[in-house]
């Protein structure tokens, strides 16, 4: 086959090819045509690029007047494109969480979902995905197309907003900063607390193996490290002494798994270590679950706070921006935020955290730091978690 052959062949399959959206047959075309426009140097070459453009035409003015509902050109702008999702009676929605959202959301949706038909005449679908923080904000910048994502700290959400996914400001379009979900740092230990763990200091000492997650993959473990620290400064230390203290602990950390859910299976499973660093939530869910577990909550701790964000540049392509950021207002309702409570996470509703259920469900704290106090998340990442940073360095004493 003929150099301008190949070309013209494999385009005309692709023009022609019904099950291809037009998205992907335009960055496919446009794909071959780089390929060939730089061989101009021969007549074979001037042809090829001609019959390529011929066909990129074709197949352009194809994709815009034979393709019903398609979503809208570059160069409409996203605001006036039309809602696909509207005049449809099925509509699915792409939920990407971190894993210990997975029991809470699986409460939610059925409820959303219920009143959105009640509301709208229009079912709802949800796609979910659940895992690591970090590796599912890496999955949404690597294309997975979230249409709402929930994750563990907002600088992971902030990572898919500098990817030109998310709008800037996402998180004043909703309440409390975007925080939709929160919890504190619990001590896990064997039955009886053989080692007498009572606080923080406790995991510094000798002979005390702990297992926390890697905080260079771990969103969870980031919160552990900065629990850890945070006890420090909290209680009238600086930043010397932060860093010794934490260097003493992370020297009984005998391995770091990936994430929070691994870390967890390497303590109750595998049998590893004498103590484990996890979610309040996460304890409480085990428990109700019938898990005999054990476990402090040490009354200098950290605001575990995790963000809610509709990825604007998915939602619009998709047409589901109405029902995204429906779904997000209904998380910050009273009945989703007892969903929340039920199953361990702390209602970031103020009434609701004054209620009985909740003060007598969750211990008191004495000092509750948060991100802000310690800068924020980009000045976190930079100064503790980027190569180079404070755990690095701490790393490299063990």
């Amino acid at each position: 086959m003929s150099l301008w052959q190949r070309p013209l062949k494999r385009l005309q399959a692709m023009s022609y090819d019904k099950l291809l959206l037009c998205e992907t047959l335009r960055e496919r075309i446009y794909a071959e045509y780089t390929t060939y426009r730089f061989r101009l140097n021969s007549l074979k070459g001037f042809v090829s690029l001609f019959l390529v453009g011929t066909v990129l035409s074709v197949a352009l003015a194809a994709c815009s007047g034979g393709e019903t509902g398609s979503t809208s050109s570059s160069e409409t702008p996203a605001a006036n494109a039309t809602p696909v999702a509207a005049s449809k009676d099925n509509v699915e929605l792409t939920l990407v969480s971190f894993a210990v959202t997975k029991a809470a959301h699986e409460a939610i949706i059925p409820k959303f979902v219920e009143q959105w038909k009640k509301d709208h005449n229009q079912t709802v679908v949800f796609k979910q995905s659940y895992g690591g923080s970090g590796s599912q904000t890496r999955a949404v910048i690597d294309g997975l197309e979230a249409d709402v994502v929930h994750l563990a700290l907002a600088g992971d959400t902030s990572k898919i907003e500098k990817a030109g996914l998310i709008q800037p400001g996402w998180e004043k379009e909703v309440p409390n900063n975007g925080i939709v979900s929160k919890s504190v740092a619990a001590i896990v230990t064997r039955q009886g607390n053989p080692k007498g763990i009572k606080n923080w200091a406790d995991l510094a000492k000798d002979g005390v193996k702990l297992i926390t997650a890697n905080p260079k993959t771990s969103g969870g473990a980031k919160w552990n490290f900065l629990a850890l620290w945070d006890s420090v400064i909290k209680t009238g230390g600086d930043e010397a002494k932060a860093t010794e203290f934490v260097t003493k602990v992370y020297k009984n950390v005998p391995i770091l798994p990936k994430d929070a859910r691994e870390a967890t299976d390497t303590f109750a499973k595998q049998g590893q270590g004498d103590v484990l660093i996890n979610y309040e939530n996460e304890v409480i869910l085990a428990q109700q679950k019938g898990e005999k577990v054990e476990y402090v909550v040490p009354d200098v701790n950290i605001s575990i706070d995790n963000p809610i964000a509709v990825v604007d540049k998915n939602v619009d392509k998709h047409g589901t921006r109405e029902v995204a950021e429906g779904f997000v207002k209904y998380l910050y309702s009273p009945e989703a935020q007892q969903e929340f409570v039920k199953l361990g996470f702390r209602p970031v509703d103020e009434t609701l955290a004054q209620t009985k259920e909740v003060t007598d469900k969750f211990p008191k704290l004495k000092t509750l730091g948060t991100v802000a106090d310690l800068g924020g998340w980009e000045a976190i990442d930079k100064k503790f978690f980027a190569d180079g940073g404070v755990f690095d360095k701490i790393q490299a004493k063990k």
